[in-house]
């Protein structure tokens, strides 16, 4: 960052006009027009003032310097690393400090240093100075505020962690808001919380609606994938991706019409009638399994509405009309077939006459 940019930002963020500045300085406001607009700088002896003026070090005042490019951060990340491992702590902090200050929009050089910074003191379980101590706390809070998704992310984890280890729940809880509502990580982070907090039943149901939501997800990845094999006419793989489906939902207990309705596509695919029939059969058997989910150990603690059982009548209707679609004309000639219509056919018709 440029020394015009540094005037700029740090002028800013004291809440100063130009024309404060200049007040404050002895000069005009066209000259500190003129050093924001990188047309003109500060007479040196002004340099002292201006930093005391924004509360800001000499050092982050002329850190005004082009951003770094990716390898030059790599390559300041690893010598922080070297520095760390090998020399001592005070010495390699000081030395990942003065990079973050002439550095100080650099936010992955910030985030790597800084956890440099807070992970080898955590790792050998060193008793740092105060002031160490605050400038970490900066850094990390520096990220949490930033206009990048993923750095405000990282700051966020990060200054969860410090406060979550010190026991700080409150301040934890706060820095959890940095993060999406929908993100995982922030719905797992205030279980967490609950824990220590002593809410369990709290914990429980947020852990546990992070296993639902997550289910959701997987199942839609496979079955694309599933779908995508299909289309190339690639079995074996789509039979893989679908055997992946139905561990899915037998591990995240979501019932055995889900298992049954994950062969049929691709049964349909290679006209494979045995097959076939046993996916019909075990799907028009298991129709009472959707939303068995909401009564598994896995999902106690979360309240769910009753299963509509209409849904369900709706849902045999659509299988029976199946039976009977130009979908399956390679199933017609097989007796198996009409037999199984007529068989749950006609236990339909008895349950609407006892209905």
């Amino acid at each position: 960052m440029q020394l015009h940019h540094v005037i700029r930002k740090y002028r800013k963020e004291k809440g100063l006009t130009q024309e404060d500045m200049a007040s404050a300085l002895g000069v005009t406001a066209s000259a500190v027009n003129k050093w924001e607009r990188g047309n003109a700088l500060p007479d040196i002896t002004l340099l002292g003032p201006i930093a005391r003026l924004l509360s800001i070090s000499l050092e982050e005042l002329l850190s005004f310097r082009e951003e770094l490019t990716p390898q030059e951060i790599e390559n300041l990340v690893k010598e922080g690393d070297r520095r760390f491992s090998e020399g001592a702590y005070d010495e390699a902090f000081s030395w990942a400090r003065e990079q973050i200050l002439q550095n100080p929009d650099c936010e992955p050089l910030i985030h790597s240093l800084a956890l440099q910074m807070d992970t080898r003191r955590l790792t050998g379980n060193l008793e740092i100075r105060e002031e160490q101590e605050a400038f970490i706390l900066r850094c990390y809070e520096r990220l949490g505020k930033s206009k990048e998704e993923t750095m405000r992310m990282a700051g966020a984890d990060a200054l969860y962690g410090y406060y979550f280890r010190r026991g700080e729940f409150d301040k934890a809880k706060e820095a959890l808001s940095c993060l999406s509502i929908q993100n995982p990580e922030r719905k797992r982070k205030l279980g967490e919380l609950y824990e220590k907090t002593g809410e369990p039943e709290k914990a429980y149901q947020v852990y546990e609606e992070i296993l639902l939501a997550e289910h959701q997800i997987l199942s839609m990845v496979l079955q694309n994938l599933f779908c995508m094999e299909l289309e190339k006419k690639e079995w074996e793989k789509a039979a893989y991706y679908g055997e992946k489906k139905k561990e899915l939902a037998r591990l995240f207990e979501m019932g055995e019409y889900e298992i049954f309705a994950g062969d049929l596509e691709l049964a349909r695919e290679l006209e494979d009638r045995d097959k076939t029939l046993a996916c019909m059969e075990g799907m028009l058997d298991n129709v009472d399994s959707l939303g068995s989910f909401v009564h598994a150990p896995l999902y106690r603690h979360m309240t769910f509405r009753p299963m509509d059982a209409d849904f369900q009548a709706m849902v045999r209707k659509t299988l029976l009309d199946i039976l009977e679609s130009d979908d399956f004309a390679y199933m017609e000639q097989d007796p198996r077939w009409k037999e199984l219509a007529e068989r749950y056919g006609s236990r339909e018709k008895t349950k609407e006459m006892d209905i």
